[in-house]
């Protein structure tokens, strides 16, 4: 008899449809909009990147719409000023902090838990992870171009660890395009107002790096985890480091060169050239560098000489 009541029940009951979309598309800022006053359950499911709409919503334009056709969508539980600038297409997740000062430009994304302080400017399209934190509430400024992503919990733009930044003082930190910084990396503000620390475009920075105050980084560089480079140190173009190096204060590394993993670089290292060592030395040209960024062999040929010079000196 139970077996039988069970399967008309199963006969009559509805079947309910749910359709998964995206937290910045029509159909998830028109669930939003139907819960004026989110509860606390409301707001806690809502933080994971998935959001249940209703089987008849629309979820057709759900990733990667223009800016100009999708307007901002801003969580309940993000903290935005309202003097904050926000351009079109931007996108605040649950529990961000957006300052004062902030401007954020088109297609921007924040996703849960990261914030962005102080005088502070952020180009188009760039993606903040969570826990990312940019900028700091000092004199100055941070800007950042356009398409950088900043890993978890990375820390962008906040005060340096040196002594002789003396409180008040302005302090700079410019960043170019198409960065890519990640989880827990540390990038800090110059320690004076008539210096600033400045990062180029086309960078990969990867996990728990640190380039400290007043450092100038060019284009197209690799440095890998945990690379730390000390204060005012100048680091060119298409440059790579491996993994845990340390660079001593003003070094200068110079373009094309590669920094063996673990090295200790207490010295400028030359162009074109391979260095490792707990004190680094230098080990020869970085031919396999070279040969990447399609040097030809008259080039290399003429830079083979080079290293020998050096090692005379």
């Amino acid at each position: 008899m139970a077996a039988a009541i069970n399967s008309i029940l199963l006969k009559i009951k509805p079947k309910i449809k749910i359709k998964i979309c995206n937290p910045l598309s029509d159909c998830a800022r028109s669930s939003s909009r139907r819960s004026a006053s989110p509860s606390i359950l409301q707001l806690f499911f809502s933080t994971t990147t998935l959001t249940y709409a209703d089987a008849d919503s629309d979820c057709s334009n759900e990733t990667n719409a223009t800016a100009d056709a999708n307007p901002n969508f801003i969580h309940p539980s993000a903290d935005v000023h309202p003097n904050a600038i926000t351009g079109h297409g931007v996108s605040i997740g649950p529990y961000c902090t957006i300052g004062s000062s902030v401007k954020l430009g088109n297609g921007c994304r924040l996703y849960p838990g990261s914030h962005v302080f102080g005088n502070t400017e952020i180009g188009d399209h760039c993606l903040l992870m969570p826990g990312a934190v940019v900028g700091d509430h000092l004199p100055g400024r941070t800007v950042l171009g356009r398409s950088n992503v900043i890993g978890h919990h990375a820390v962008i733009g906040v005060k340096c660890q040196d002594l002789k930044y003396k409180p008040g003082d302005e302090c700079f930190l410019l960043i170019g395009d198409n960065n890519e910084i990640r989880e827990h990396t540390s990038i800090h503000r110059s320690s004076k107002s008539s210096d600033k620390t400045v990062i180029g475009d086309n960078n990969l920075i990867m996990g728990s790096c640190h380039i400290a105050h007043d450092c100038k980084i060019g284009n197209n560089n690799i440095f890998a985890n945990s690379t730390l480079l000390a204060g005012h140190v100048v680091v060119e173009d298409y440059t790579h480091t491996a993994g845990a190096i340390v660079v001593h204060q003003f070094c200068h590394i110079g373009s094309f060169s590669f920094v063996g993993g673990g090295s200790v670089v207490s010295q400028d290292v030359p162009k074109y050239t391979m260095v490792a060592g707990e004190r680094a030395e230098l080990r020869g040209l970085n031919l396999e560098g070279l040969r990447r960024h399609e040097f030809t062999a008259t080039e290399v040929g003429i830079n083979r000489t080079f290293p020998k010079y050096l090692l005379l000196m």
